[in-house]
């Protein structure tokens, strides 16, 4: 399941980074290449040397070592790994993470590190639910990092609670179940709407969203990730093209309609994420206007509903998601747009609170689908809520399917 991953394997001094040695044996039988990243006091409890006749490489646990084979170790290391596993994870790891401090060999890799972390925490049970622990979870959850455990059961003092470190083998399917998340989406095609549209009013002016694409974006780059082929049509944006992506660029939401429509016979997978202006000036000037003392009216048309109408010609095996971005009865609004426009799922968020939303790197949203749960995720960055929309809209292609 592990062929070909290279994992980042960080030691914090718990008294349980003995376990941790069995984990890097795991996950070289399970067919990952493993380099370890170790905190000077974790090596007085495992010497790196137990690491190195596991893994066959060396153990990085000094920002100015020496023997690893890189000349900037942090960045080498955060640009060669799939994924980063830190356990076990003390408190001490867990605020230097959340706080942004980089003073030992896993912390400086951290932020530099663009991809997924995993953390298996190991303390004492006071520890764990102490306030300021709690906080520090809470951040590194917004920002997309994933917790295995910590499990009850016998602690390092003798005691029974919460704490413990998860096994090995939990932490291995953990690990597992998100590589495979790259397989869920193999073979399948999938078209993603983005961005704002910008509806003319004259040659330098026009109707527009705060939309900055970067919801649509992420989920693009995400199902390219897990295997699919994407297309992106994309109003006006300031992001570059994502990787892998065929991407292409509108301006306007009748542009956006010909090109969503042109193409809506292939895809598996509709993901309407983009801001689409309702309306357009309905006689734009060829000329720029100039400013008069008189009041202007100016007279708009309804812009075509790109999911609407993609939706009425939708075979049975095609997903259709929608996004509702609504300031006030957002369940109410997104369940009646879904059924208007036959959505499997449908994407709601409260774009009235700041920092989270349009323009933001934050998302907080409510996934909905015909008769089921609400279900509440983040906020959180968008790339983490894009992993997480896909993994529902996976599971509705896979239901299809039976």
């Amino acid at each position: 399941m592990l062929e070909g991953k290279h994992i980042l394997l960080g030691v914090s001094s718990s008294v349980a980074c003995y376990k941790a040695v069995e984990l890097a044996r795991l996950f070289q039988k399970a067919g990952a290449e493993v380099r370890v990243i170790m905190t000077k006091n974790a090596a007085n409890l495992v010497q790196p040397l137990q690491f190195e006749a596991v893994t066959g490489n060396p153990v990085y646990c000094d920002i100015f070592n020496c023997r690893a084979p890189w000349e900037v170790e942090h960045v080498a290391m955060a640009k060669w790994g799939d994924v980063f596993v830190v356990a076990p994870a003390t408190s001490n790891i867990l605020a230097k993470m959340a706080a942004g401090i980089a003073d030992d060999a896993p912390t400086t890799l951290y932020p530099a590190f663009p991809h997924t972390t995993f953390v298996a925490p190991a303390m004492h049970t006071e520890m764990w639910l102490h306030p300021a622990t709690q906080d520090n979870i809470a951040i590194l959850q917004k920002r997309g990092v994933r917790f295995v455990g910590p499990e009850t059961g016998e602690l390092a003092s003798g005691d029974v609670g919460i704490g413990r470190m998860a096994e090995p083998e939990h932490i291995l399917e953990a690990v597992m179940d998100f590589f495979a998340q790259e397989l869920s989406l193999k073979g399948r095609c999938v078209l993603v709407t983005a961005g704002p549209t910008q509806e003319a009013i004259d040659p330098v002016r026009f109707i527009s969203n705060r939309s900055s694409g970067k919801m649509g974006y992420a989920i693009a780059e995400e199902a390219v990730r897990r295997g699919a082929e994407v297309t992106l049509v994309s109003g006006p944006t300031l992001l570059p093209d994502p990787p892998g992506v065929t991407t292409i660029r509108v301006r306007t939401a009748l542009e956006m309609h010909r090109e969503a429509l042109a193409r809506a016979e292939k895809p598996d997978i509709f993901i309407f994420a983009a801001a689409v202006s309702d309306y357009r000036p309905e006689k734009p000037s060829e000329k720029k206007m100039k400013k008069t003392p008189e009041k202007m009216t100016l007279r708009l048309a309804p812009n075509p509903d790109i999911a609407r109408d993609i939706g009425r010609k939708a075979r049975p095996d095609q997903v259709l998601v929608g996004f509702s971005a609504e300031t006030h009865n957002i369940e109410q609004s997104a369940r009646k747009k879904m059924k208007e426009k036959h959505f499997d799922l449908i994407v709601a968020n409260d774009v009235s609170s700041e920092g989270i939303g349009m323009g933001a790197e934050l998302n907080a949203v409510v996934l909905l689908s015909p008769g089921g749960k609400p279900e509440k995720m983040g906020p959180a960055p968008k790339k983490f809520l894009a992993s997480r929309i896909l993994d529902k809209v996976a599971e509705v292609m896979n239901k299809k399917k039976m």
